[in-house]
């Protein structure tokens, strides 16, 4: 079997010495090179045609950030973040996505020994996937304005309506995409997409700011109304509930579902329940098989649902499931999607 090469790239000798013998013990990776800053690594990319890149963010003389926006319309090259859990590290983690990283680990900042073992085992695993990730797309890649035709459009009836959106792996760059151009007449919106606790939230005001919609972290009690979306909290699983003439979402904590919480399934599940008919699903970008039940079931209650399609996931993971187990109605490109829903709106 052809072994995944990885190219590591972190300013500290220590920690590309821990990836390296961390990543080695895993027979399906090879390490191709080691680089202390963005520069050395640009060189070792043209030498060693990695499959896959480890990045730092916080480097001297280039950092990750502004190393992914020079290197990807260049060389698409998946790239996994290995990130610090500072407030600024998730600031710019944040924006590593939306620049093009597939995923991203956090540095451990406690019980440093557990800490690595289990951040290592999760690096070994996202380099795995960020292997399959698409990132064609990237390749002289110019900012898209795949919304602008939606602006001014106005709907109809559509108070009374929920969209319910999942996402995994690429979906924060999917997000970014899509939900700014929306317009301010939008049902309401909640969204899981698989984030830990505390990117979430930054996640959502990183969006909000960029956005006509108020969009924040879901709070239980929180009302889901036109031009509101809210974004499921990096540990709660959320459900949609009716209270008398309105929709609103409760947060609780669990078990995980599908490996995740928040869960696709538990979201798409209880919109099923409470809103049935009045519901729309999108199922995005995303590693695994988390919400194709849920879908399933919006599907039964008598709701209409979207998938992307492959050519414009950089994971055609959990869409394929969704569209595979008969949940989806339609399958979609990302910069169709809210077109052709706003269309069957109206």
């Amino acid at each position: 079997m052809k072994k995944i090469k990885v190219l590591i790239i972190d300013d500290s000798a220590l920690v590309r010495d821990i990836l390296t013998k961390g990543l080695s013990q895993d027979p399906t990776l090879e390490i191709v090179g080691a680089s202390p800053d963005a520069f050395t690594g640009r060189d070792k990319i043209i030498e060693t045609r990695p499959d896959v890149l480890t990045l730092d963010i916080e480097m001297p003389r280039m950092d990750g950030l502004e190393f992914l926006k020079r290197l990807l319309p260049q060389y698409p090259i998946p790239v996994v973040i290995v990130s610090s859990l500072t407030q600024k590290g998730k600031e710019i983690t944040i924006q590593a996505l939306e620049a093009g990283a597939v995923d991203f680990v956090s540095k451990p900042t406690s019980d440093i020994v557990q800490g690595l073992s289990g951040m290592l085992m999760e690096l070994r695993t996202k380099i795995k996937i960020a292997a399959s990730a698409n990132v064609s797309h990237w390749k002289d890649k110019k900012e898209p304005n795949f919304n602008n035709h939606l602006r001014g459009r106005a709907l109809s009836e559509s108070t009374d309506k929920v969209i319910a959106i999942g996402a995994s792996t690429g979906g924060t760059e999917a997000l970014r995409t899509i939900i700014p151009g929306l317009p301010i007449d939008i049902p309401g919106i909640v969204i899981v997409q698989h984030m830990p606790p505390g990117f979430t939230k930054m996640f959502a005001d990183r969006l909000n700011s960029l956005s006509l919609l108020q969009i924040k972290e879901a709070e239980s009690g929180d009302r889901i109304r036109m031009g509101r979306v809210l974004i499921a909290p990096g540990d709660h699983h959320v459900k949609v509930v009716r209270s008398g003439g309105y929709y609103q979402v409760v947060c609780q904590k669990g078990e995980k579902v599908n490996g995740h919480c928040p869960s696709v399934d538990v979201l798409m599940n209880s919109v099923a329940q409470s809103v049935g008919k009045n519901a729309y699903g999108i199922m995005l970008t995303g590693m695994g098989s988390d919400g194709a039940k849920g879908m399933l079931a919006m599907k039964q209650a008598g709701a209409y649902n979207i998938a992307q399609d492959e050519a414009s996931s950089i994971v055609y993971g959990m869409p394929k499931c969704a569209n595979d187990l008969g949940g989806a109605d339609a399958v979609v490109s990302l910069e169709k999607i809210f077109s052709h829903l706003i269309e069957r709106m109206n």
